[in-house]
């Protein structure tokens, strides 16, 4: 293997680009795989051996490259071999990520002068093979004051021999890794923390902010929501509960027993708790148990500029945002008698004055609260719409079912991922 660099640290090289010898790009490195080893009797710690890389090929696969395959490192980019398994990558044994399981960990510094947090890594070839191994360690020392730690401190260099195992530590914080996916979509994070040590995913979870992990639990299976969510504590279980739409919501704690998810509703503000009990009463399958009760809904004297503002809020998803729809007041549901909807693309045809109240489409008819998935789905798909208004007996807009819900209500449970595992992309999520 031919390298420009005699020492690399492992956060330069994340988010690289991955070629083959002709040029051709293969991906994007995502993280790289090590394997901690014991030292003997009395000896420190043996230093690490990166055995591969995770890259990100087409399609947001995450596949193995074994570091035999590596040809090239500097900089800029990682050259391989072109004989790369696109298996879906998952850990095996004492296999370690270098980003997701070391960064942000706490060492103990054998000089005695205290213990500091991984930063980022040094690795380095040795031996007569060409072996990449941990080096060295860049860490900030953890300063006390009062008895508290900071995290805040000096930061340094050292020898992996110079510190204790890290894989022996309790908590680990989050606050590397979530700044490597600052800018990740939700489904990208989530796709990350489904393959992850169950400690992992909760330190992850703890450090993500309320709105951000409520994305990012809509994006997962149902049985890693049901443990995230009741393993972070009542609290912050209910924030997140009240951040997530109500539907979704409503879905979570539908795989919860009774008397826990109705302690958790009875700890929410009763505005978010009256929403989500309203959707547990519909029968599974039913306009009602799929609709958001929280569209965008105006009456028929808002203007053109008002509903236009409303559409552009940044929490609307795309499916929701494609119509306003138009009932007497109240406004909130169950609201007034339902009116009919306005296309969005026709709001942009008139000028910002014109109330929406003659702008409507009557041609669209609602469909019942009651109605079945399969009546919502060719509703959806004979006039090619992404939202459609659902109302009760009495006329009265309860919410509106959108296509995303749809398809997620229609396709099999694991339809997350492809046979071999593969994760794939869910539709109709709001965008970062």
């Amino acid at each position: 293997m031919s390298t420009n660099l005699s020492k690399i640290f492992v956060a330069r090289l994340i988010g690289l680009d991955v070629f083959d010898p002709l040029g051709d790009r293969l991906g994007r490195l995502r993280d790289l795989v090590v394997l901690l080893r014991t030292g003997g009797r009395g000896q420190t710690m043996a230093r690490p051996i990166v055995v591969g890389l995770v890259v990100e090929v087409l399609g947001k696969k995450r596949v193995f490259v074994p570091m035999t395959r590596v040809t090239s490192i500097d900089a800029d980019q990682v050259i391989c071999t072109g004989l790369v398994n696109l298996r879906r990558f998952e850990q095996r044994g004492a296999e370690t990520l270098a980003v997701g399981e070391l960064f942000d960990r706490t060492v103990v510094l054998l000089d005695g002068s205290g213990t500091a947090t991984i930063e980022d890594m040094a690795m380095q070839q040795v031996g007569n093979r060409g072996d990449w191994q941990i080096s060295q360690l860049f860490v900030r020392r953890s300063v006390t004051t009062g008895g508290l730690i900071r995290r805040r401190g000096e930061t340094m260099i050292v020898d992996w021999e110079d510190t204790d195992d890290p894989s022996n530590a309790g908590h680990q914080p989050a606050t590397q890794w979530i700044s490597q996916h600052d800018e990740d979509q939700a489904a990208d994070i989530a796709d990350e923390l489904r393959g992850m040590p169950e400690k992992r995913m909760l330190e992850i979870a703890a450090e993500l902010q309320d709105e951000r992990l409520a994305d990012v639990l809509e994006e997962l299976p149902e049985e890693h929501q049901v443990f995230i969510l009741t393993n972070l504590g009542n609290d912050r279980a209910v924030a997140l509960l009240e951040e997530m739409d109500p539907d979704d919501a409503a879905d979570l704690l539908n795989e919860l027993p009774p008397e826990e998810a109705e302690k958790f509703i009875t700890m929410m503000e009763p505005e978010d708790a009256e929403d989500v009990r309203r959707l547990r009463t519909y029968e599974e399958g039913t306009a009602g148990s799929l609709m958001t009760p929280v569209p965008i809904v105006l009456s028929p004297e808002a203007t053109v500029a008002e509903a236009l503002a409303h559409i552009r809020q940044e929490e609307i998803i795309p499916a929701a945002a494609s119509a306003v729809l138009v009932c007497r007041p109240p406004l909130e549901t169950p609201t007034g008698k339902y009116l009919g909807l306005v296309h969005t693309q026709r709001l942009l045809r008139y000028p910002p004055p014109e109330a929406i109240g003659n702008l409507i489409d009557r041609s669209i008819e609602p469909v019942s609260d009651q109605a079945s998935l399969e009546d919502v789905a060719r509703e959806l798909a004979s006039y090619d719409l992404t939202i459609l208004p659902v109302v009760n007996d009495a006329n009265r807009l309860v919410g509106a079912v959108t296509i995303d819900d749809v398809l997620d209500a229609l396709l099999p449970d694991d339809w997350r991922t492809y046979d071999d595992g593969t994760p794939i992309r869910k539709v109709g999520k709001r965008y970062e």
